[in-house]
């Protein structure tokens, strides 16, 4: 008999609203001025939406800042710089805006102010609002699991997967591994989910992955899934 849930798993779906915030950079300084007192949400609208968008390309494209500085400042050695800090690496977004920072002041520091973008091609911070809302797929245990991670959408595995990294920042691991160790007591597949690397993969491949994870367990109890 397999485990049963004293707290079922919802599933979610993620969704987002793009805000203008009015706030403009034309230089590579007034761009650190204005990333080190923007809110988390334009820090996340500017680099993880990538993730989504282009779900299907590994590896993640470059973040906004990063486009910007190559083709609308037109230097290439920033652009590479701000492309290749990690997005996805950081445990919170506080982390990722340090080392983005980092990367702006120091190229200011060793190159000065550097070349204005041209009129009408400055750099506008948008700020995403992020919404959760709930879907019909419940699972109470990890037969049920396995067939709801079948039919949820893509923005689910997402909002599980990738931005449960934002919101447990003291935690390694994702949503489901959470589930799997608290209500399930499975400390073994939560430890192997948990440890799974999500950037290797299109996320049709890490559901794949995961789907593979739970019918060998559930095997593994005597459980033969449909």
């Amino acid at each position: 008999m397999i485990p049963r849930a004293r707290e079922p798993f919802r599933f979610f779906v993620r969704t987002s609203l793009t805000l203008v915030t009015g706030i403009r950079a034309r230089t590579v300084r007034e761009l650190a001025g204005r990333l080190k007192e923007a809110p988390d949400s334009c820090v996340y609208q500017h680099t993880h939406r990538f993730l989504q968008e282009h779900q299907y390309l590994v590896p993640e494209p470059p973040n906004d800042f990063a486009y910007w500085a190559t083709e609308m400042l037109q230097d290439e050695a920033l652009g590479e710089r701000l492309a290749s800090v990690d997005t996805v690496r950081f445990r919170s977004l506080g982390e990722l805006r340090a080392a983005l920072l980092g990367v702006l002041e120091d190229h200011v520091l060793r190159n000065g102010e550097g070349r204005p973008a041209p009129p009408g091609k400055e750099f506008h911070f948008m700020r995403a609002v992020r919404f959760s809302v709930p879907t019909r797929e419940v699972a109470h245990d990890l037969a049920e699991f396995g067939d709801c991670l079948r039919r949820v959408g893509l923005s689910s595995l997402y909002l599980h997967v990738f931005e449960a990294r934002l919101r447990l920042p003291s935690v390694e691991a994702n949503d489901f591994a959470v589930w799997f160790e608290r209500e399930l007591g499975e400390a073994e597949l939560a430890r192997r989910v948990g440890r799974l690397d999500p950037y290797a993969h299109t996320l049709q491949g890490l559901r794949a992955r995961l789907l593979a994870m739970v019918r060998s367990r559930l095997k593994d109890l005597g459980h033969a899934p449909a």
